[in-house]
Protein backbone atom coordinates (compact mmCIF):
# COMPACT_ATOMS: atom_id res chain seq x y z
CA UNK A 1 0.00 0.00 0.00
CA UNK A 2 2.41 2.66 1.21
CA UNK A 3 1.77 6.21 0.20
CA UNK A 4 -0.40 5.23 -2.73
CA UNK A 5 -3.37 4.15 -0.63
CA UNK A 6 -3.48 6.04 2.61
CA UNK A 7 -7.26 5.93 2.76
CA UNK A 8 -7.59 2.19 2.85
CA UNK A 9 -9.54 2.18 6.11
CA UNK A 10 -12.19 4.46 4.71
CA UNK A 11 -12.33 2.64 1.42
CA UNK A 12 -13.07 -0.61 3.19
CA UNK A 13 -15.56 0.79 5.67
CA UNK A 14 -18.16 -1.71 4.50
CA UNK A 15 -16.36 -5.04 4.65
CA UNK A 16 -17.51 -8.51 3.70
CA UNK A 17 -15.04 -10.56 5.72
CA UNK A 18 -14.99 -11.61 9.34
CA UNK A 19 -11.99 -12.79 11.32
CA UNK A 20 -12.77 -16.26 12.62
CA UNK A 21 -11.26 -17.90 15.63
CA UNK A 22 -8.66 -16.30 17.82
CA UNK A 23 -6.47 -18.67 19.76
CA UNK A 24 -5.78 -17.20 23.15
CA UNK A 25 -8.59 -14.68 22.73
CA UNK A 26 -11.17 -16.59 24.69
CA UNK A 27 -11.25 -14.21 27.63
CA UNK A 28 -9.21 -11.08 26.79
CA UNK A 29 -8.87 -8.36 29.37
CA UNK A 30 -11.48 -5.61 29.06
CA UNK A 31 -9.10 -3.19 30.75
CA UNK A 32 -9.43 0.29 29.27
CA UNK A 33 -6.33 1.65 27.57
CA UNK A 34 -6.53 4.89 29.51
CA UNK A 35 -4.77 8.09 28.54
CA UNK A 36 -1.55 8.53 30.60
CA UNK A 37 -1.44 11.25 33.25
CA UNK A 38 2.33 11.23 33.87
CA UNK A 39 4.51 10.77 30.77
CA UNK A 40 7.63 9.84 32.72
CA UNK A 41 5.89 6.96 34.47
CA UNK A 42 4.79 5.33 31.21
CA UNK A 43 7.12 2.43 30.35
CA UNK A 44 7.37 -0.45 27.93
CA UNK A 45 8.36 -1.51 24.45
CA UNK A 46 5.54 -1.41 21.91
CA UNK A 47 5.17 -2.61 18.34
CA UNK A 48 3.16 -0.46 15.94
CA UNK A 49 1.81 -2.11 12.79
CA UNK A 50 1.47 0.15 9.75
CA UNK A 51 0.80 0.00 6.01
CA UNK A 52 3.09 3.01 5.49
CA UNK A 53 6.10 1.03 4.39
CA UNK A 54 7.25 4.08 2.45
CA UNK A 55 7.55 6.13 5.65
CA UNK A 56 9.51 3.38 7.34
CA UNK A 57 11.94 3.22 4.42
CA UNK A 58 12.33 7.00 4.29
CA UNK A 59 13.03 7.22 8.01
CA UNK A 60 9.97 9.35 8.66
CA UNK A 61 8.46 6.89 11.14
CA UNK A 62 11.75 6.70 13.03
CA UNK A 63 11.70 10.49 13.24
CA UNK A 64 8.19 10.39 14.67
CA UNK A 65 9.31 7.85 17.26
CA UNK A 66 12.28 10.02 18.21
CA UNK A 67 10.01 12.99 18.84
CA UNK A 68 7.61 10.81 20.78
CA UNK A 69 10.39 9.68 23.11
CA UNK A 70 11.18 13.29 23.97
CA UNK A 71 7.88 13.24 25.86
CA UNK A 72 7.77 9.55 26.76
CA UNK A 73 11.45 8.71 27.38
CA UNK A 74 10.75 5.28 28.86
CA UNK A 75 8.75 3.93 25.92
CA UNK A 76 10.47 2.24 23.01
CA UNK A 77 8.58 2.14 19.70
CA UNK A 78 9.18 -0.48 17.01
CA UNK A 79 7.42 -0.39 13.62
CA UNK A 80 6.36 -3.27 11.43
CA UNK A 81 5.52 -2.24 7.87
CA UNK A 82 3.13 -4.58 6.09
CA UNK A 83 2.68 -4.34 2.34
CA UNK A 84 -0.49 -6.46 2.30
CA UNK A 85 -1.75 -4.96 5.53
CA UNK A 86 -5.29 -6.30 5.42
CA UNK A 87 -4.27 -9.82 4.44
CA UNK A 88 -1.38 -10.19 6.86
CA UNK A 89 -3.06 -8.68 9.91
CA UNK A 90 -6.21 -10.72 9.38
CA UNK A 91 -4.11 -13.88 9.71
CA UNK A 92 -2.14 -12.61 12.72
CA UNK A 93 -5.34 -11.78 14.55
CA UNK A 94 -6.04 -15.49 14.88
CA UNK A 95 -3.33 -15.35 17.55
CA UNK A 96 -2.71 -12.87 20.36
CA UNK A 97 0.33 -11.40 18.62
CA UNK A 98 -0.80 -8.60 16.33
CA UNK A 99 1.22 -5.70 17.65
CA UNK A 100 0.44 -3.36 20.50
CA UNK A 101 -0.93 -0.64 18.23
CA UNK A 102 -2.56 -1.45 14.92
CA UNK A 103 -5.01 -0.04 12.45
CA UNK A 104 -8.34 -1.81 12.63
CA UNK A 105 -8.59 -4.12 9.60
CA UNK A 106 -11.78 -4.03 7.57
CA UNK A 107 -12.02 -7.80 8.03
CA UNK A 108 -13.04 -7.38 11.67
CA UNK A 109 -16.78 -7.01 12.17
CA UNK A 110 -17.60 -3.95 14.24
CA UNK A 111 -19.43 -5.93 16.90
CA UNK A 112 -16.26 -7.99 17.41
CA UNK A 113 -14.09 -5.01 18.32
CA UNK A 114 -14.28 -5.75 22.08
CA UNK A 115 -12.77 -9.19 21.40
CA UNK A 116 -9.67 -7.77 19.79
CA UNK A 117 -9.17 -4.20 20.99
CA UNK A 118 -9.02 -2.42 24.34
CA UNK A 119 -11.60 0.32 24.88
CA UNK A 120 -10.13 3.82 24.78
CA UNK A 121 -12.91 5.60 26.63
CA UNK A 122 -16.57 6.48 26.37
CA UNK A 123 -18.14 7.58 23.11
CA UNK A 124 -19.62 10.60 24.89
CA UNK A 125 -16.21 11.83 26.02
CA UNK A 126 -14.08 11.05 22.97
CA UNK A 127 -16.64 12.31 20.44
CA UNK A 128 -16.30 15.80 21.91
CA UNK A 129 -12.61 15.82 21.02
CA UNK A 130 -12.26 13.60 17.96
CA UNK A 131 -13.97 13.33 14.61
CA UNK A 132 -15.19 9.92 13.41
CA UNK A 133 -15.49 8.42 16.91
CA UNK A 134 -18.76 6.67 16.18
CA UNK A 135 -17.10 4.55 13.50
CA UNK A 136 -15.50 2.38 16.20
CA UNK A 137 -18.06 2.84 18.97
CA UNK A 138 -19.60 -0.32 20.38
CA UNK A 139 -22.00 -0.18 23.32
CA UNK A 140 -20.94 3.31 24.32
CA UNK A 141 -17.18 2.70 24.15
CA UNK A 142 -14.68 3.77 21.48
CA UNK A 143 -12.15 1.22 20.24
CA UNK A 144 -10.15 3.22 17.70
CA UNK A 145 -9.03 6.77 16.87
CA UNK A 146 -8.65 7.86 13.25
CA UNK A 147 -5.18 8.70 12.00
CA UNK A 148 -6.87 11.43 9.99
CA UNK A 149 -9.83 12.03 7.73
CA UNK A 150 -10.40 12.96 4.13
CA UNK A 151 -12.80 15.06 2.12
CA UNK A 152 -14.15 13.62 -1.10
CA UNK A 153 -14.07 15.27 -4.50
CA UNK A 154 -12.28 15.42 -7.84
CA UNK A 155 -8.57 16.06 -8.07
CA UNK A 156 -7.93 17.91 -11.35
CA UNK A 157 -5.37 19.75 -13.45
CA UNK A 158 -6.29 23.43 -13.43
CA UNK A 159 -4.29 24.20 -16.57
CA UNK A 160 -6.24 21.59 -18.53
CA UNK A 161 -9.59 22.93 -17.36
CA UNK A 162 -8.55 26.52 -18.08
CA UNK A 163 -7.44 25.52 -21.59
CA UNK A 164 -10.90 24.12 -22.14
CA UNK A 165 -12.38 27.44 -20.98
CA UNK A 166 -13.73 26.15 -17.67
CA UNK A 167 -13.01 28.46 -14.76
CA UNK A 168 -15.92 27.65 -12.43
CA UNK A 169 -16.70 24.42 -10.65
CA UNK A 170 -19.62 22.59 -12.30
CA UNK A 171 -22.76 22.79 -10.17
CA UNK A 172 -24.66 19.85 -11.64
CA UNK A 173 -23.73 16.45 -13.07
CA UNK A 174 -24.72 17.68 -16.53
CA UNK A 175 -22.44 20.70 -16.20
CA UNK A 176 -19.64 18.34 -15.20
CA UNK A 177 -20.23 16.18 -18.28
CA UNK A 178 -20.28 19.28 -20.47
CA UNK A 179 -16.99 20.41 -18.95
CA UNK A 180 -15.40 17.02 -19.65
CA UNK A 181 -16.64 17.28 -23.21
CA UNK A 182 -14.92 20.65 -23.57
CA UNK A 183 -11.68 19.16 -22.24
CA UNK A 184 -11.90 16.39 -24.83
CA UNK A 185 -12.54 18.84 -27.67
CA UNK A 186 -10.28 21.74 -26.71
CA UNK A 187 -7.56 20.59 -24.31
CA UNK A 188 -6.32 17.44 -26.01
CA UNK A 189 -6.46 15.46 -22.76
CA UNK A 190 -8.33 12.43 -21.50
CA UNK A 191 -11.16 14.18 -19.63
CA UNK A 192 -11.57 11.59 -16.87
CA UNK A 193 -9.52 8.58 -15.74
CA UNK A 194 -11.34 5.70 -14.04
CA UNK A 195 -8.36 3.72 -12.71
CA UNK A 196 -10.54 0.72 -13.53
CA UNK A 197 -7.72 -1.83 -13.60
CA UNK A 198 -6.43 -1.24 -10.06
CA UNK A 199 -10.01 -1.23 -8.88
CA UNK A 200 -9.69 0.42 -5.49
CA UNK A 201 -9.87 3.99 -6.88
CA UNK A 202 -13.41 3.22 -8.08
CA UNK A 203 -14.36 2.71 -4.44
CA UNK A 204 -13.61 6.40 -3.87
CA UNK A 205 -17.02 7.11 -5.38
CA UNK A 206 -18.58 5.56 -2.26
CA UNK A 207 -17.12 8.39 -0.21
CA UNK A 208 -19.61 10.76 -1.81
CA UNK A 209 -22.56 9.31 0.08
CA UNK A 210 -23.60 12.39 2.01
CA UNK A 211 -22.31 14.93 -0.51
CA UNK A 212 -25.47 14.96 -2.63
CA UNK A 213 -27.89 15.73 0.21
CA UNK A 214 -25.36 17.21 2.64
CA UNK A 215 -26.67 14.68 5.17
CA UNK A 216 -24.33 13.37 7.86
CA UNK A 217 -26.63 10.38 8.34
CA UNK A 218 -26.71 9.41 4.66
CA UNK A 219 -24.67 6.26 5.25
CA UNK A 220 -26.72 5.27 8.30
CA UNK A 221 -29.89 5.54 6.23
CA UNK A 222 -28.71 2.60 4.12
CA UNK A 223 -29.42 0.35 7.11
CA UNK A 224 -32.72 -1.03 5.88
CA UNK A 225 -34.82 -1.88 2.83
CA UNK A 226 -34.34 1.63 1.50
CA UNK A 227 -33.82 1.03 -2.26
CA UNK A 228 -30.45 2.85 -2.16
CA UNK A 229 -30.35 3.33 -5.96
CA UNK A 230 -33.82 4.83 -6.37
CA UNK A 231 -34.12 8.02 -8.41
CA UNK A 232 -32.58 11.01 -6.66
CA UNK A 233 -30.76 8.96 -4.03
CA UNK A 234 -27.10 9.49 -3.16
CA UNK A 235 -25.93 6.33 -4.89
CA UNK A 236 -28.19 6.87 -7.89
CA UNK A 237 -26.79 10.35 -8.53
CA UNK A 238 -23.13 9.44 -8.03
CA UNK A 239 -23.19 6.13 -9.90
CA UNK A 240 -25.19 7.67 -12.75
CA UNK A 241 -22.48 10.28 -13.22
CA UNK A 242 -19.76 7.61 -13.39
CA UNK A 243 -21.86 5.63 -15.87
CA UNK A 244 -22.51 8.65 -18.08
CA UNK A 245 -18.84 9.70 -18.10
CA UNK A 246 -17.93 6.32 -19.56
CA UNK A 247 -20.96 6.03 -21.85
CA UNK A 248 -20.22 9.45 -23.36
CA UNK A 249 -16.63 8.34 -24.05
CA UNK A 250 -15.16 10.93 -21.72
CA UNK A 251 -12.77 8.47 -20.05
CA UNK A 252 -9.76 6.45 -21.22
CA UNK A 253 -10.31 4.21 -24.27
CA UNK A 254 -9.45 0.91 -22.59
CA UNK A 255 -10.06 0.83 -18.82
CA UNK A 256 -8.31 -2.54 -18.56
CA UNK A 257 -4.97 -0.80 -19.21
CA UNK A 258 -5.18 1.87 -16.50
CA UNK A 259 -2.40 2.15 -13.93
CA UNK A 260 -2.64 3.99 -10.61
CA UNK A 261 0.99 5.06 -10.33
CA UNK A 262 1.04 6.27 -13.93
CA UNK A 263 -2.26 8.09 -13.45
CA UNK A 264 -0.57 10.52 -11.06
CA UNK A 265 1.90 11.45 -13.79
CA UNK A 266 -0.89 11.78 -16.34
CA UNK A 267 -2.76 14.28 -14.18
CA UNK A 268 0.47 16.08 -13.27
CA UNK A 269 1.48 16.46 -16.93
CA UNK A 270 -1.95 17.60 -18.08
CA UNK A 271 -2.73 14.43 -20.01
CA UNK A 272 -5.75 13.68 -17.80
CA UNK A 273 -8.30 16.23 -16.65
CA UNK A 274 -9.71 14.74 -13.46
CA UNK A 275 -10.07 11.73 -11.17
CA UNK A 276 -12.44 11.00 -8.28
CA UNK A 277 -10.29 10.68 -5.14
CA UNK A 278 -10.13 11.73 -1.53
CA UNK A 279 -8.27 14.87 -0.52
CA UNK A 280 -5.45 12.62 0.72
CA UNK A 281 -4.37 12.40 -2.94
CA UNK A 282 -3.69 16.12 -3.38
CA UNK A 283 -0.17 16.11 -1.98
CA UNK A 284 0.72 13.09 -4.11
CA UNK A 285 -0.50 14.86 -7.26
CA UNK A 286 1.34 18.03 -6.29
CA UNK A 287 4.57 16.08 -5.81
CA UNK A 288 4.07 14.42 -9.19
CA UNK A 289 3.52 17.82 -10.83
CA UNK A 290 6.74 19.21 -9.38
CA UNK A 291 8.65 16.06 -10.34
CA UNK A 292 7.40 16.53 -13.91
CA UNK A 293 8.78 20.06 -13.98
CA UNK A 294 5.46 21.74 -13.36
CA UNK A 295 3.94 23.56 -10.42
CA UNK A 296 2.00 22.13 -7.52
CA UNK A 297 -0.41 25.02 -8.07
CA UNK A 298 -1.59 23.26 -11.23
CA UNK A 299 -3.34 20.70 -9.05
CA UNK A 300 -6.84 21.56 -7.89
CA UNK A 301 -9.60 19.86 -5.95
CA UNK A 302 -13.31 20.34 -6.59
CA UNK A 303 -16.44 19.10 -4.82
CA UNK A 304 -18.99 16.71 -6.29
CA UNK A 305 -21.13 18.67 -8.79
CA UNK A 306 -24.32 19.05 -6.75
CA UNK A 307 -25.40 21.96 -4.59
CA UNK A 308 -27.86 22.26 -1.75
CA UNK A 309 -29.21 25.71 -0.96
CA UNK A 310 -26.63 27.21 -3.28
CA UNK A 311 -23.64 25.54 -1.60
CA UNK A 312 -21.46 22.57 -2.37
CA UNK A 313 -21.10 19.85 0.25
CA UNK A 314 -18.18 17.52 0.85
CA UNK A 315 -18.31 14.49 3.09
CA UNK A 316 -15.56 13.93 5.62
CA UNK A 317 -14.76 10.27 6.16
CA UNK A 318 -12.28 8.48 8.36
CA UNK A 319 -8.98 6.92 7.41
CA UNK A 320 -7.74 3.84 9.26
CA UNK A 321 -8.43 3.90 12.98
CA UNK A 322 -5.56 3.11 15.36
CA UNK A 323 -6.40 0.70 18.17
CA UNK A 324 -4.73 -1.04 21.10
CA UNK A 325 -4.44 -4.82 21.06
CA UNK A 326 -6.59 -6.14 23.89
CA UNK A 327 -3.76 -8.57 24.74
CA UNK A 328 -1.04 -5.92 24.91
CA UNK A 329 1.03 -5.91 28.08
CA UNK A 330 1.73 -2.22 27.63
CA UNK A 331 -1.69 -0.69 27.04
CA UNK A 332 -0.79 2.64 28.63
CA UNK A 333 2.26 3.04 26.40
CA UNK A 334 0.22 2.01 23.35
CA UNK A 335 -2.45 4.57 24.22
CA UNK A 336 0.23 7.20 24.71
CA UNK A 337 1.44 6.59 21.16
CA UNK A 338 -2.06 6.88 19.69
CA UNK A 339 -2.79 10.12 21.52
CA UNK A 340 0.57 11.68 20.62
CA UNK A 341 0.45 10.56 16.99
CA UNK A 342 -3.08 11.92 16.60
CA UNK A 343 -2.62 15.20 18.42
CA UNK A 344 1.07 16.16 18.47
CA UNK A 345 2.99 14.46 15.65
CA UNK A 346 1.90 16.74 12.82
CA UNK A 347 1.23 13.66 10.68
CA UNK A 348 -2.17 14.69 9.34
CA UNK A 349 -0.95 18.20 8.49
CA UNK A 350 2.04 16.81 6.61
CA UNK A 351 -0.24 14.48 4.68
CA UNK A 352 -2.56 17.37 3.86
CA UNK A 353 -5.39 15.50 5.54
CA UNK A 354 -8.41 16.45 7.62
CA UNK A 355 -7.31 16.43 11.29
CA UNK A 356 -8.98 14.02 13.68
CA UNK A 357 -8.90 16.63 16.44
CA UNK A 358 -11.98 18.79 15.97
CA UNK A 359 -10.33 21.99 17.17
CA UNK A 360 -7.57 21.80 14.56
CA UNK A 361 -7.72 23.85 11.37
CA UNK A 362 -8.39 22.35 7.96
CA UNK A 363 -5.22 21.66 5.94
CA UNK A 364 -3.89 24.05 3.30
CA UNK A 365 -4.76 21.48 0.63
CA UNK A 366 -8.45 22.24 1.26
CA UNK A 367 -8.04 26.03 1.16
CA UNK A 368 -10.11 26.15 -2.02
CA UNK A 369 -13.00 24.46 -0.24
CA UNK A 370 -12.71 26.77 2.76
CA UNK A 371 -12.44 29.91 0.62
CA UNK A 372 -15.49 28.90 -1.44
CA UNK A 373 -17.60 28.10 1.60
CA UNK A 374 -17.98 24.39 0.85
CA UNK A 375 -19.96 22.72 3.63
CA UNK A 376 -18.02 19.94 5.32
CA UNK A 377 -20.25 17.09 6.44
CA UNK A 378 -18.73 14.63 8.88
CA UNK A 379 -20.44 11.42 7.94
CA UNK A 380 -21.77 9.38 10.81
CA UNK A 381 -20.95 5.67 10.81
CA UNK A 382 -23.02 4.67 13.83
CA UNK A 383 -25.02 2.11 11.81
CA UNK A 384 -21.97 0.67 10.05
CA UNK A 385 -22.42 -2.79 11.57
CA UNK A 386 -25.95 -3.14 10.21
CA UNK A 387 -25.01 -1.69 6.82
CA UNK A 388 -22.12 -4.17 6.69
CA UNK A 389 -24.47 -7.06 7.40
CA UNK A 390 -26.87 -6.05 4.64
CA UNK A 391 -24.06 -5.43 2.19
CA UNK A 392 -22.54 -8.84 2.92
CA UNK A 393 -25.88 -10.62 2.56
CA UNK A 394 -26.66 -8.81 -0.70
CA UNK A 395 -23.23 -9.69 -2.14
CA UNK A 396 -23.08 -6.23 -3.71
CA UNK A 397 -19.92 -4.91 -2.09
CA UNK A 398 -20.59 -1.20 -1.64
CA UNK A 399 -16.94 -0.53 -0.93
CA UNK A 400 -15.36 -3.04 -3.24
CA UNK A 401 -14.58 -2.34 -6.91
CA UNK A 402 -16.70 -5.12 -8.38
CA UNK A 403 -20.10 -3.56 -8.81
CA UNK A 404 -18.73 -0.28 -10.15
CA UNK A 405 -16.46 -2.18 -12.53
CA UNK A 406 -19.61 -3.88 -13.82
CA UNK A 407 -21.25 -0.45 -14.06
CA UNK A 408 -18.33 0.78 -16.19
CA UNK A 409 -18.50 -2.33 -18.37
CA UNK A 410 -22.22 -1.83 -18.97
CA UNK A 411 -21.63 1.82 -19.83
CA UNK A 412 -18.95 0.99 -22.41
CA UNK A 413 -20.84 -1.97 -23.86
CA UNK A 414 -18.49 -4.66 -22.55
CA UNK A 415 -21.39 -6.26 -20.66
CA UNK A 416 -25.04 -6.52 -21.61
CA UNK A 417 -27.54 -4.41 -19.71
CA UNK A 418 -28.62 -0.86 -19.04
CA UNK A 419 -28.43 1.51 -16.12
CA UNK A 420 -32.11 1.30 -15.17
CA UNK A 421 -32.11 -2.50 -14.93
CA UNK A 422 -28.74 -2.49 -13.15
CA UNK A 423 -30.02 -0.17 -10.44
CA UNK A 424 -33.26 -2.13 -10.14
CA UNK A 425 -31.30 -5.34 -9.55
CA UNK A 426 -29.09 -3.68 -6.93
CA UNK A 427 -32.17 -2.35 -5.10
CA UNK A 428 -33.84 -5.76 -5.20
CA UNK A 429 -30.80 -7.52 -3.78
CA UNK A 430 -30.28 -4.88 -1.10
CA UNK A 431 -33.89 -4.83 0.03
CA UNK A 432 -34.12 -8.62 0.18
CA UNK A 433 -30.89 -8.78 2.18
CA UNK A 434 -32.20 -6.15 4.60
CA UNK A 435 -35.04 -8.49 5.54
CA UNK A 436 -32.69 -11.25 6.65
CA UNK A 437 -29.38 -9.64 7.61
CA UNK A 438 -28.54 -10.05 11.26
CA UNK A 439 -31.37 -12.49 11.85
Amino acid sequence: MGKTKTLAGALLAVATLTVTGCSGAGAPSAETASAPTDAKKVTGSITVLTQRTDLIKSGAMAAYAKNFRKIYPNVKVKFEGLTDYEGEVKIRMNTTHYGDVLMIPAAVAKNDYPRFFAPLGSTETLSKKYRFSDKTAVNGKVYGVAQFGTANGFVYNKAVWNKAGITQWPKTPQEFLTALGAIKDKAGAIPYYTNFHDGWPLVQWAGNVGSVTCDKDASNKLAGATSPWKTGSELNVTDTLLHDIVKDRLSEKDPNTTNWEESKNLVAKGKVGAMMLGSWSITQMQQAAEAAGGSKDDIGFMPFPVQKNGKFCATLVSDYQQAVNVHSEHKEAARAWIDWFTEKSGYSAKEGAVPTVKSSAMPSTLKGFVDNDVTFTERSESETAKVNDIDKASEIGLNTPDYRQKLVDIARGAQKGNLKDFFADLDKRWNEAAQTAGS
